[in-house]
C-alpha cells in the first residue's frame, strides 16, 4: 500500500492564494479552509489513496529560528491566512485524518520523520510525499519514497530529484546551503547558483569534501576562483545553512502505521466546521463516514 503525507502548511497557502476569497457569517475569511477541504476530500477519492496524515505549522517559528536569527517568521503573513490556521486543523481532524500540527519543529519534519520510519514498515510499497517543496526533495529514495505536485500531477523519484537539481537527494541539504532558499530565509553564498553547485557536488557531494583550491577542482564552473574564494571565507556559513536545511526525523510523533488508515470523517465535527464556515453543504463532500 501507498503511504500520502501532505505537506498542509503548502495546501493552506495555496488555498489563500488560489482559491476563491469567501467569508462567513461573521466577516472571517475562510476561502482557504474551504478550498483546502475540497482539495483533501479530492485526494481522498483518488485510488490507491488509503494512509494518510498531514502536518501543519501551528506556529511559523520553530527551534530553527534560535539557531538563525534571519530564519522566515511569521511576519508579513496576511492576518487573513493566520488566521485560519487553527480551522484548517480542525477541518482536517473532522475529515478523520491524523494530524500533526508542530510548534518546535517544522511540517516539513513531522513529514521526514514518518517518510524515515514508515518506509521501513513491509506493508508500506511506497511513501508519498505531497508537496513540491524543494527541502523534502532530500528525503526521496529510489522510486520508494516520492515527492508529489499535486497541482502539476508530478511525481519526483530518485532520477528526477538528480535530473531537476543535479544531485543526489542526499545532497540537497548542501545545495540548498550553498544556493539558499529564500522561502525559508537562508541566503547562501554570494555567487554560488543552481548550475554552480550542482556541477560541485554532483562530484563533491557534501561542502566539506570541496576543495578549498578551484584547481583541485577539475570541473568546468563559470567563475571557479571566485566561487572557491567565497566557501574558504564563508565556509562555516555555508554549514550552518545547511544545517537549517537538514529535516529532523526525530519529531515525537506517537501513531503506528495502522493508526494513519483513512476510515472515514467524522460526521458531527464535519458539520460544525462548516456551519462555521457558513456552508453547511460543504459537509456533503467527505464520500465515507466513520460508523
Amino acid at each position: 500500500m501507498k503511504l500520502h503525507l501532505v505537506d498542509g502548511t503548502y495546501e493552506l497557502f495555496r488555498s489563500f492564494y488560489g482559491a476563491p476569497k469567501r467569508r462567513n457569517g461573521d466577516g472571517r475569511e475562510i476561502g482557504a479552509t474551504r478550498g483546502l477541504i475540497l482539495s483533501l476530500c479530492a485526494l481522498l477519492r483518488e485510488d490507491g489513496v488509503t494512509h494518510v496524515a498531514i502536518a501543519f505549522d501551528s506556529v511559523v517559528e520553530s527551534f530553527r529560528n534560535q539557531v538563525f536569527e534571519g530564519y522566515k517568521s511569521g511576519e508579513g503573513i496576511d492576518p487573513e491566512l493566520h488566521g485560519q490556521f487553527p480551522l484548517v486543523e480542525q477541518a482536517a481532524r473532522a475529515l478523520g485524518l491524523v494530524v500533526w500540527p508542530m510548534v518546535e519543529f517544522e511540517a516539513d519534519d513531522a513529514l521526514a520523520t514518518a517518510a524515515a520510519r514508515f518506509n521501513r514498515a513491509r506493508e508500506v510499497d511506497q511513501v508519498v510525499l505531497c508537496t513540491p517543496d524543494k527541502d523534502l526533495a532530500q528525503c526521496v529514495r529510489g522510486n520508494r519514497v516520492v515527492c508529489f505536485d499535486r497541482r502539476k500531477g508530478l511525481f519526483l523519484d530518485e532520477a528526477g530529484v538528480h535530473k531537476k537539481f543535479g544531485v543526489a537527494p542526499t545532497s540537497m541539504p548542501d545545495y540548498l546551503g550553498l544556493v539558499g532558499d529564500a522561502a525559508d530565509g537562508i541566503p547562501g553564498l554570494k555567487g554560488w547558483g543552481a548550475k554552480s553547485a550542482s556541477t560541485v557536488l554532483a562530484k563533491f557531494p557534501t561542502i566539506e569534501e570541496i576543495p578549498e583550491d578551484a584547481g583541485d577542482w577539475d570541473l568546468k564552473v563559470r567563475s571557479a576562483d571566485k566561487l572557491a574564494e567565497t566557501l574558504r571565507g564563508q565556509r562555516e556559513e555555508a554549514l550552518l545553512y545547511r544545517q537549517l536545511a537538514i529535516l529532523r526525523t526525530d519529531v515525537p510523533l506517537r501513531e503506528e502505521l495502522e493508526e494513519l488508515e483513512w476510515v472515514g470523517a467524522h460526521r458531527q465535527e464535519m458539520e460544525e466546521v462548516c456551519q462555521e464556515l457558513g456552508d453547511p453543504r460543504l459537509a456533503d463532500r467527505p464520500h465515507r463516514w466513520r460508523a
